[in-house]
């Protein structure tokens, strides 16, 4: 009988049903006439004995195996052609008794995605993933008579597996005499241990099991089948899941997915620290708050009218809230797309150094950075710079090898002078103090490399910082290949080579960046925080996923930053030239619970109308819109641009209104909120900032998805 050919992507019972329907086909083509005499339904029975035995292996040589033979798969799992076990020998150190394992933690992404998605889980609701992985597990797992260690926080045992209840997620286990064991902090006997297997009923969790090696290959897929269980409820399954109210969609992409790219995301250093940090922060806080609001509601007795209960019930309401604000959290950092248009708002990467301030005897210092230099250039650089700027007495010289030595010897009000010469660095460079650096001759002669991963690559946090005709090339910075995340920072005439992310503004920080050239990056070529004043001018970015990324968060305390753009020629980026990324106007399950008010109750209150179309607003408030960088003036402007031809300018037009709308729309939210709060004088207390936009004559070109565009999530 021919084996039936299964197509990638079908299920372990799909292809289960697509066997039985080969057999059946066959069985009833061969007995055409419908007679049904003794031998042929012994042959029938024969035929599903076989089935059943083949069924079987059919399953288990299918589960982890490689339907493509692409090359570069690194393994070969359950390859029929090759003999004996496919996994490596895990060798236990030291001086245990204990024999070795297999090696199953250091799988790759794929081969954990193909697992969960091809075999154990497939589009399984939340509320079946329990039967699912029980059901995966008994195709899979050899039901009895093999050898794993029991490994707790105590002690490695070495047990044999008698017996294996899938439901449960438990095996029956008996100890292997003489006793095997490794302890810690403890003294363990073989009575001991007898005694604990009995008060457990020999039953132990199949995540704290691992199979001992074998050469043979009889167990490897009992090995990798009990490593994505454990790995799945370690790092993937969360103790909410399954009182998740919605129940309808697919687990395995709402949660599985997102889950396990973020955590091969970390592992490969493609997260930074500080949202590392905050993730795992806001998963403890949310396993805190689960655990407490658990124990609050097993404790509220159902039919009670006591005054106790209605109070833990209103308290079991407001940690509901608190828990669901974590979930909505740990969502949009698990979500790549949208852990990659938000990021976090809050600085949690600091630098580890700290402003020195001015120096105690007054003086201020000139770093002269170079490995080595001639007399030609020492005289030219004392004609054109040292002579005419820095020959006061306050300034002294020190000279360097290297920009990062320079740099953190700095005080506030020091320069540092860069000589032509290509240095590479191999950590951060962070900037504290308001200090100027700038490189002695054009950018590509004054270059800085860094060569090892980390969160950024240069951090400004001066309060005046002041950068120019330096070319910065960046290889696997997390965060960006500059971040200014306060104060000020002015950049000129510098180049900015980025292999992963760009420039980003955070919130409260002020960027000037004037004739610079930006590209290569991954993401957005600039990043623009919620309360960040960016100026960009006579710029060029080009060749980056998208060209600029300005942020927008639902918290209404977030303002729209200040935007300056003049004459920037963006172009050859791969996305948008402009990309605006904002909350939708309705948030799922909010409007319910908060009752606020629409945005036309919003226009009807301020008086005010927005006209309903795709993409073009406009609006009318009794707030300044668009001001000049001139503090003398205080005018609407009316900008024109005909240098160029009109189709690479009309982006501008498009920007401006899209910005000024959505400042207008959040500046009537605050009104409507503090108005609910009683504060009546809201227009000129509390909302009196500007809504600063300043863009003209920039020019885009050949980006892929065009000028501009806004992202809502």
């Amino acid at each position: 009988m021919t084996e039936p050919q299964f197509e990638a992507g079908e299920t372990a019972a799909d292809r289960m049903m697509s066997t039985a329907d080969s057999i059946t086909s066959s069985e009833s083509g061969q007995n055409k006439t419908g007679k049904v005499d003794l031998e042929s339904n012994v042959e029938l029975e024969e035929d599903a004995r076989d089935f059943n035995l083949r069924q079987e292996d059919v399953v288990r040589q299918g589960l982890f195996q490689n339907e493509e033979d692409d090359g570069d798969s690194g393994t070969d799992y359950f390859n029929p052609d090759i003999a004996g076990t496919q996994l490596q020998r895990d060798e236990c150190g030291g001086d245990t008794s204990l024999p070795d394992t297999f090696q199953t933690n250091e799988l790759l992404y794929y081969e954990r995605f193909k697992a969960y998605q091809d075999y154990m889980l497939g589009d399984c609701k939340t509320s079946e993933v329990k039967a699912f992985t029980a059901d995966y597990l008994e195709k899979v797992l050899e039901p009895c008579d093999w050898q794993a260690q029991w490994c707790t926080d105590v002690f490695d045992v070495l047990v044999e597996v008698v017996d294996v209840n899938y439901k449960e997620l438990k095996a029956k286990v008996k100890l292997v005499v003489p006793l095997q064991c490794e302890t810690r902090g403890c003294e363990l006997t073989e009575a001991a241990m007898n005694t604990l297997l009995e008060a457990t009923l020999h039953k132990v969790p199949l995540q704290e099991l691992h199979v001992v090696f074998d050469e043979s290959g009889d167990f490897d897929q009992t090995a990798l089948a009990l490593e994505h269980l454990r790995f799945f409820y370690k790092h993937i399954w969360r103790q909410w899941d399954d009182e998740d109210e919605d129940d309808d969609f697919d687990y395995f992409v709402r949660c599985v997915e997102p889950r396990l790219r973020l955590f091969y995301d970390i592992l490969e250093d493609r997260v930074p620290a500080g949202l590392v940090a905050e993730y795992y922060s806001l998963l403890a806080r949310c396993s805190q708050k689960f655990q407490e609001f658990s124990s609050l509601r097993n404790g509220i007795s159902s039919d009670s009218e006591s005054e106790l209960d209605n109070v833990s019930m209103v308290e079991g309401l407001r940690m509901y809230e608190q828990m669901e604000a974590l979930k909505r959290k740990l969502r949009i950092i698990e979500n790549p797309l949208l852990r990659y248009v938000l990021g976090y708002k809050v600085n949690s990467g600091q630098q580890s150094c700290r402003a020195k301030g001015p120096r105690v005897s007054g003086g201020r210092m000139v770093h002269v950075v170079s490995v080595s230099t001639t007399v030609s250039q020492l005289q030219s650089l004392m004609a054109d710079k040292l002579g005419p700027k820095f020959s006061g007495e306050e300034f002294e010289v020190q000279f360097h090898s290297e920009p990062l030595l320079a740099v953190s010897a700095c005080y506030e009000g020091d320069v540092v002078i860069i000589l032509p010469g290509h240095y590479n660095v191999t950590s951060s460079i962070s900037i504290p103090d308001s200090i100027t650096v700038e490189g002695f001759g054009l950018p590509d002669e004054v270059v800085i490399e860094k060569k090892n991963k980390g969160d950024s690559f240069v951090e400004s946090t001066g309060a005046d910082v002041k950068v120019s005709n330096v070319k910065f090339i960046q290889h696997d910075a997390i965060e960006g290949i500059l971040c200014v995340r306060q104060g000020k920072l002015e950049m000129e005439n510098c180049v900015l080579q980025c292999e992963t992310t760009g420039v980003i503004v955070r919130t409260s920080a002020h960027l000037t960046m004037n004739m610079c050239d930006l590209y290569g990056s991954k993401g957005a070529g600039v990043e623009i925080y919620p309360g960040s004043i960016c100026s960009m001018v006579g710029n060029g970015i080009h060749h980056c996923k998208e060209g600029i990324l300005i942020k927008d968060f639902a918290d209404e305390l977030d303002t729209m930053p200040k935007i300056t753009m003049v004459n920037n020629v963006i172009h050859n980026n791969e996305g948008y030239g402009v990309i605006l990324v904002k909350p939708s106007d309705a948030v799922p399950g909010e409007a319910a619970q908060k009752d606020t008010p629409t945005d036309e109750q919003l226009d009807i209150e301020e008086g005010n109308e927005d006209m309903k179309g795709e993409g073009k607003m406009q609006v009318d408030v009794d707030v300044q819109l668009i001001v000049v960088d001139d503090h003398s003036v205080k005018e609407p402007v009316s900008y024109s641009s005909y240098a160029v031809p009109p189709e690479f300018t009309e982006g501008n037009d498009a920007i401006k209104r899209e910005l000024v709308a959505t400042s207008a729309k959040k500046q009537r939210r605050q009104k409507s909120m503090l108005k609910e709060l009683g504060v009546t004088q809201a227009d000129d207390n509390l909302l009196s900032q500007e809504i600063f936009v300043s863009i003209q004559d920039n020019q885009f070109r050949r980006n892929g998805m065009g000028s501009f565009g806004t992202f809502l999530y």
